[in-house]
């Protein structure tokens, strides 16, 4: 099953290149050509890899393609697996278990849109670019933030993109080790009732970009952790989870995930990235209200469902079942 309702797509791999050293592009389809569910620009898929881990990627190719999902994937050796597994075990051919597509940060209409990408944060924002461009809007920017041209993913597409007249202004690229740390204040000092912010960036890049556009209207900034979310954070309170197949209560402490105490108290909780942004672990929320934490849930569904690695009790009781 996929972290929703529906039963995961059975894909291959079509295609796949080597983006940078580290990062391998994957290009998966259907193997009989069907068309595939929508992916709005913002999406994302959970693939399941060869080694069994479910990890989400953003889908990075333009809405328009409905016959592929395109996702890039950034080899982390300090992970926990996921992404080594897809970039060394993975073949072109290989059948991939894939979730349909989820829609975190959604691209709305706007006179001008500003796109600031770090690293690998690249991938949701290059289907929103081309997405804007292909509405016919030539006010947008892309500041691309990595570290040197060697590791900057879709270098040569961007460059052919800007070598058009009436597109120059569109991308403009900063990588840090000749040009040192970027000065985020000029691109966001004076912001406009027509003008939104889209980024994607360590967590790091995200909290100054938050602290940058203070002065914004909330509603005209949206950011996206590419790393997914910590699973324990400051501020956090003891609270009481009842399992409702059994009744049984756990005592969830501060400085435990509700997804750890339900293992420590025999409860059998699918896990897989435990960092919000793979929806393996989901649970039906019964009674009691949650802090979601998670990269996952639409708000629709957050009054009746939750992500046990990241997401907290706000009540000093919540009553939870298998999905």
């Amino acid at each position: 099953m996929s972290d929703g309702l529906l039963e995961d797509l059975r894909l291959v791999v079509a295609g796949d290149r080597r983006l940078t050293a580290t990062v391998r592009e994957l290009d998966l389809r259907d193997p009989a050509g069907a068309v595939l569910p929508p992916h709005p620009a913002g999406s994302h898929v959970t693939l399941t890899t060869p080694g069994g881990h479910r990890r989400s990627y953003s889908v990075t190719n333009p809405p328009s393609e409905r016959d592929r999902y395109v996702v890039a994937v950034q080899r982390e050796a300090a992970g926990r697996g996921g992404s080594a597994s897809l970039v060394d075990d993975l073949r072109v051919g290989d059948a991939v278990s894939v979730a349909a597509p989820r829609a975190t940060v959604e691209l709305v209409d706007a006179e001008r849109y500003l796109f600031v990408a770090g690293g690998i944060g690249i991938t949701p924002l290059r289907a929103m670019l081309h997405e804007v461009l292909a509405r016919g809007h030539r006010d947008a920017t892309l500041l691309y933030l990595t570290r040197s041209p060697e590791t900057t993913a879709y270098r040569e597409e961007l460059a052919a993109l800007v070598a058009q007249d009436d597109l120059a202004h569109v991308v403009v690229l900063h990588h840090s080790a000749s040009a040192g740390r970027v000065d985020l204040w000029p691109w966001l000092e004076h912001p406009d009732d027509g003008l939104h912010l889209y980024a994607c960036a360590s967590a790091g890049l995200l909290a100054e970009v938050r602290a940058l556009t203070a002065h914004w209207r909330p509603s005209r900034v949206h950011l996206e952790d590419f790393a997914g979310v910590a699973p324990l954070r400051a501020g956090g309170s003891p609270f009481t989870a009842v399992w409702a197949p059994t009744g049984a209560r756990v005592e969830v402490p501060a400085a435990t995930t509700l997804l750890d105490a339900l293992a420590a108290a025999g409860v059998d909780v699918p896990r897989s990235c435990a960092s919000g942004t793979c929806g393996t672990c989901r649970l039906v929320l019964l009674a009691g209200t949650v802090e979601h934490r998670d990269l996952v849930l639409p708000p629709g569904e957050h009054s009746t469902a939750l992500m046990p690695c990241v997401s907290r009790a706000q009540s000093p009781e919540i009553t939870v079942g298998p999905a």
